[in-house]
């Protein structure tokens, strides 16, 4: 579940989706800043601190910057939005097939309460809230979940 990206000035950039709140050095955590020689529990300190306030076992997603000297920093962002449109629909999982077979609805409203909380992730500063809406209902169209008016 993470992914690094090697860019100029030797820092990398490493995504992690973790529980809010339960980061530990064990997978997916340690192997991904262990390989880079950053000492994970002290991110892993750093993560529930920050987490803290969120509800337990929330998936948050973490952009890790680890500079050159093996220092780093991080941002939280908001859950998935698969996983908040689940949520809302109260289902377990998606379709296997989109467009074809639809597992569960979820109101307008719900589309705009999520759009709302993805408004607040860095890197949505510019973004309409339509747009954000519009980008919920095409996920939830893929994966079969009908919005209802």
């Amino acid at each position: 579940m993470s992914k690094a990206k090697a860019s100029a000035g030797g820092t990398q950039l490493v995504r992690l989706l973790v529980p809010a709140g339960k980061a530990s050095p064990s997978p997916p955590v340690g192997p991904a800043l262990g390989q880079r020689g950053v000492k994970s529990i002290d991110f892993c300190k750093q993560f529930n601190d920050r987490t803290k306030h969120f509800t337990s076992s929330l998936p948050v997603r973490a952009l890790i910057t680890v500079n050159a000297d093996r220092s780093f920093t991080f941002v939280v962002k908001s859950p998935p939005t698969s996983w908040l449109l689940l949520q809302a629909a109260g289902i377990e999982k998606g379709t296997s097939r989109p467009s074809h077979v639809e597992v569960g609805q979820v109101s307008v409203k719900h589309v705009y309460e999520i759009a709302k909380i993805k408004m607040t992730d860095p890197g949505s500063e510019d973004t309409t809230l339509e747009k954000m809406c519009s980008r919920v209902l095409a996920q939830a169209k893929g994966m079969g979940i009908k919005v209802v008016y």
